[in-house]
């Protein structure tokens, strides 16, 4: 009995080869890339949520650090409190978005795909222009893991297969 081998791919491809259309198989199984993919927005989104309770935890040291004086009068308690409120808001409706485009990956919509892509394409570079522009440290606590995720991201849902299992219901 021969095993078969896959062959290597070459360290450079056609454009040509790369530009061709993938085979319509709506039967294909859903690849590893895939579900790596759609596990790290899920950790992406674990990580959103500790991150959010951590600003909850510091967030007096956070107000009192920023010196926040609107007409000459230190913000009240109570406007604190709709501040963090309002963070908590805004956090957890990027996260529920990303939780549903995490979910729509694994189901192999491509749309999703794509923008789950764009989304990390565009925190990355956040992170960079940060970093660049305002020499704000990248450190393990925030910055890190979720660059970290944001790369894993783009690696798996930009593979071949990945791109294969999400437009396999297209006719070309």
């Amino acid at each position: 009995m021969s095993e078969r081998v896959p062959r290597k791919r070459a360290a450079f491809e056609s454009p040509v080869r790369l530009a061709r259309p993938l085979a319509y198989d709506p039967d294909m199984p859903r690849p590893a890339a895939t579900v790596a993919g759609g596990l790290l927005v899920l950790l992406r989104v674990l990580a959103g949520v500790f991150w959010l309770l951590s600003i909850s935890l510091e967030w007096r040291h956070i107000v009192h650090d920023a010196s926040l004086v609107i007409d000459g009068v230190p913000l009240s308690e109570e406007e604190r409190a709709l501040g963090l409120g309002f963070v908590w808001v805004v956090g957890g409706a990027v996260l529920l978005f990303d939780t549903v485009m995490a979910i729509f990956v694994l189901r192999g919509g491509n749309r999703s795909r794509v923008t789950v892509l764009v989304l990390s394409v565009l925190s990355i570079s956040f992170a960079f222009f940060t970093w660049w522009v305002q020499g704000q440290d990248i450190r393990i606590s925030g910055t890190l893991l979720n660059l970290g995720l944001d790369i894993l991201v783009l690696l798996a849902l930009s593979s071949r297969k990945a791109a294969a299992y999400a437009r396999r219901n297209e006719r070309r």
